[in-house]
């Protein structure tokens, strides 16, 4: 009889001890933001996917946009449909936090997403060093593309086109 009362008691388990704010975080105040206000805000839906949005807030912020769907000709890999894509364009002003106004113009299409802006850092010029050599290379490319095009297009008749093995084999 003992043996079977102790097997019957309950079963202690390991319990995690519950965590209590401290003092210091039960008297920190909560954190709180500043409401902006929604000035303006402006939305023109087409049917055809195309829009205008444009929004002001209280805090001189200022976007606006336009998007269409532009056609960019048949689809190479599907017969009889053609390929589209989503252009935006739009711009936004804002106040940088030492102050200085900025304003971004963008353009987002197929080839990516362009911005510009007086902020926006750009490439330092190219030398006259660089350029001389970028125009001996565009020189040599164009005068190759004009020799092709004097080449004749047709091997006469009776004379044996030249066979060129892309020098694999040697004469």
């Amino acid at each position: 009889m003992i043996i079977g009362s102790v097997f019957a008691l309950p079963q202690r388990q390991y319990e995690e001890p519950i965590q209590q704010p401290s003092q210091e975080a039960r008297q920190r105040p909560s954190e709180s933001t500043t409401y902006i206000p929604i000035i303006r805000f402006d939305k023109e839906q087409g049917a055809d996917g195309s829009y205008k949005a444009s929004y002001e807030t209280g805090n001189n912020i200022i976007a606006e946009e336009e998007g269409f769907i532009k056609n960019l000709g048949p689809d190479p890999d599907a017969e009889g449909e053609t390929l589209n894509a989503q252009v935006q364009q739009g711009s936004y002003t804002y106040t940088s936090p030492d102050g200085q106004i900025i304003t971004v113009n963008y353009i987002a299409d197929e080839k990516g997403f362009h911005p510009s802006g007086d902020h926006l850092p750009t490439p330092p010029p190219v030398s006259p060093e660089v350029q001389k050599g970028l125009d001996l290379i565009y020189a040599g490319i164009r005068a190759e593309q004009e020799a092709i095009e004097r080449e004749p297009k047709e091997i006469p008749q009776g004379r044996e086109a030249p066979q060129d093995f892309g020098r694999q084999y040697r004469q």
